[in-house]
């Protein structure tokens, strides 16, 4: 299973809206096929692992290891399901079950109907943190949100100032702590800032320190309230959302419980006054020291 979730990895960033997954398949303790879901619209993982048998025979004689429960409906690509079956594959292990309406037991159902031993929950916490996103996605039916900010020691993101004043915005993050926010925007959908820090800094919002894809830039919408604006990236396939500033609008998003991880850069130096951080009741899920910042990881 842990070769599964590597395997998943790889189609990050190209697959959304659907899951990363990961598939092995196992013959008498060796490792005969693998695949990984590539590209939405193409071959989902079974199918890779499968067709990359050479010895179609030693599958009716393996064991077929799988992240995420198999597809039991026609979508892009037929049921993942059925060409289990159609295979004679006796056994599969599976991750998690598929948290979607269309699937959610249905695959495990149409396996185990054909006389297939199914296993189900190995890794399921390690799973489940690889799919976040799409199962926020399917199961809030609004994106998976990632706060970030950066602040000094005594709790200020910014010093205090007017649009055309011709002052710039205060530097918390080092070079490392840079590329670490850029990589993050390469493996999110969506980015937004509030209108204020938008006028104020015209933040280029992309991965110039990272490669990848640059997030879309999302416009806050003072006219909706913040709930039905997230339903409404939702149902434009936007699976996950990182609002960056200013602090007006990520508390916004914080005492309406809209978010699922916090992610906050605590400077060395204070500025003694300024605009004050947004303020955050969460767990504290992880502490990374750098050079120059503490990053803390918050959960709801």
């Amino acid at each position: 299973m842990h070769r599964c979730l590597q395997l998943a990895e790889k189609g990050n960033g190209n697959v959304a809206p659907n899951p990363m997954v990961g598939a092995v398949i196992l013959h008498k303790g060796k490792i005969i096929g693998e695949g990984f879901h590539q590209k939405y619209g193409e071959s989902h993982a079974e199918v890779n692992a499968i067709h990359s048998v050479k010895n179609q025979e030693l599958l009716k004689d393996s064991t077929l290891y799988v992240n995420l429960e198999p597809c039991s409906h026609y979508g892009k690509t037929p049921p993942c399901a059925e060409l289990i079956i159609k295979k004679q594959i006796p056994r599969v292990v599976i991750g998690q079950e598929d948290p979607f309406s269309q699937v959610s037991g249905r695959g495990i159902k149409m396996l185990q109907e054909a006389g297939i031993e199914v296993e189900i929950g190995i890794l399921k916490k390690q799973c489940e943190a690889l799919n976040k996103r799409f199962i926020t996605s399917v199961t809030k039916k609004r994106p998976y949100i990632l706060l970030k900010w950066a602040q000094s020691s005594d709790g200020f993101i910014d010093r205090i100032r007017e649009i055309n004043d011709g002052q710039k915005p205060v530097q918390f993050s080092d070079d490392f702590t840079k590329i670490v926010v850029h990589k993050m925007r390469a493996e999110e959908a969506a980015i937004m800032v509030g209108s204020r820090t938008e006028e104020l800094d015209k933040p280029q919002l992309n991965v110039r320190y990272w490669s990848g894809n640059n997030p879309v830039k999302i416009k806050s919408d003072s006219s909706k309230n913040l709930s039905e604006f997230m339903s409404e990236l939702q149902t434009q396939d936007i699976q996950s959302l990182i609002v960056e500033g200013g602090s007006n609008l990520l508390q916004s998003f914080i005492d309406e419980n809209l978010w699922d991880e916090a992610r906050v850069e605590v400077s060395l130096f204070e500025l003694n006054k300024g605009v004050k951080a947004p303020r955050i009741s969460g767990q504290l899920a992880n502490v990374q020291k750098c050079k120059k910042t503490t990053v803390l990881l918050y959960k709801p």
